[in-house]
This record gives structure tokens, C-alpha cells and sequence, in this order.
């Protein structure tokens, strides 16, 4: 910043201060690298769209998960953060979801937080880990539900990147906390609330 962009007064600071949609000061912006693994190029034909298009509707989706829990006080690496995206298919997620979780079938998602076993210093980059997504699951829901595949798959996006944040759904006010924060990240993606039609 130049000596002519510094604000002088300490009312000016204030009025420097970036202000978020409700008045209070804006959540910081943090680096979220995303990669995307295409496992199962179903999905492309599934989602009717070409790969360049998906991967960054992808990682905008982890962005804005990202950006909300900031928001909700989440504090993490002060560098930045990593994690990657695979969308798979059931076969898949159902060997991941029988050796790791002990339930042989498949699921929509799955997510492996890295910080499970403890967070690093804050200084370092943090890598948060992988969600897998299983086509088949994904779409019979989103049919089920009433639904694009699209919206269904970057609401469990958002959700996978929420678990590996290290926000769950065990409890009632976790799910409410966590379904809260979904509903306003997707609405920032231009995506109703996903709740109301389940």
C-alpha cells in the first residue's frame, strides 16, 4: 500500500474495514488448493458437462465451505490448506466404506480428514484430506430428491469439505450447526436449500 492509500484517522481505519452481508467485518480469505480426480469419467456424461467446467465448479464449491466455516470462527493453518476430490463410482466407495468403516456398501461420500490425529502449527500449510463420491448413490439420491445431480453433488462437496474442517452431525445441535452452514454456502453458489426438499 502506498503512503497515499493508507487511511489516516482512525475512523477512516474503521471505515477501511471490509464489512460481510451482515454488518460484521468480513472473514479473511484463506488459500484452499483443491484437487480433482476423475475415477470414473461417468460422471462427466452423468453431469452433462466437460472436465474444465466441473473441476472449477468443484472447487468453488470447497471454497465456499471453506469461506463459511471462516466465517463460523473456524481456525486453521494461517498458510493454507489442501485436499483433494475424487468422484468415483458405488464399486469403489463400497471396498472404501467396508475396509475403513466396516459397513460393506456403498454411500454418497466419504471423508478422510488428515487432521484426525491432531492438527499441525498453524504456521505450516495443512492438508485436510479426501472425499470420494460415488456416482451411482449420488444420482439414484438426487433423482430420489428431486434434484440435479449437480446441486447434489456440490452440496456433498460442501459437506465433505465441512467433515474434514472437523465439523459433524453426531449430535443435534452439530447436525443443526453443520445443515447451517451448508445451506449458506450453497445459497452464495446460487443453490436452494437442499433440506427442504428431503
Amino acid at each position: 500500500m502506498s503512503e497515499s492509500d493508507r487511511p489516516r484517522s482512525g475512523a477512516s481505519r474503521r471505515a477501511a474495514v471490509k464489512k460481510s452481508a451482515t454488518g460484521k467485518p468480513a472473514a479473511k480469505s484463506l488459500p484452499l488448493k483443491v484437487d480433482v480426480i476423475i475415477e470414473a469419467p461417468a460422471w462427466l456424461a452423468a453431469l452433462a458437462m466437460e472436465e474444465a467446467i466441473l473441476t472449477r465448479r468443484l472447487r468453488a464449491a470447497a471454497r465456499r465451505a471453506l469461506a463459511t466455516a471462516l466465517a463460523d470462527r473456524w481456525r486453521g493453518s494461517a498458510v493454507g490448506l489442501d485436499c483433494c476430490l475424487v468422484l468415483s463410482s458405488d464399486a469403489k466407495v463400497r471396498r472404501l466404506n467396508r475396509d475403513y468403516r466396516g459397513k460393506d456398501k456403498p454411500t454418497n461420500v466419504l471423508s478422510f480428514a488428515a487432521l484426525d490425529g491432531g492438527r499441525p502449527p498453524r504456521n505450516q500449510p495443512w492438508s485436510l484430506g479426501d472425499i470420494i463420491l460415488a456416482l451411482e448413490t449420488c444420482r439414484k439420491e438426487a433423482r430420489g430428491q428431486g434434484k440435479s445431480l449437480e446441486h447434489h453433488l456440490l452440496h456433498l462437496v460442501i459437506h465433505g469439505v465441512l467433515h474434514l474442517l472437523g465439523y459433524d452431525h453426531e449430535a443435534d445441535a452439530q447436525a443443526e450447526r453443520m445443515e447451517g452452514l451448508e445451506i449458506s454456502a450453497l445459497k452464495r453458489l446460487g443453490i436452494d436449500n437442499p433440506y427442504l426438499t428431503m
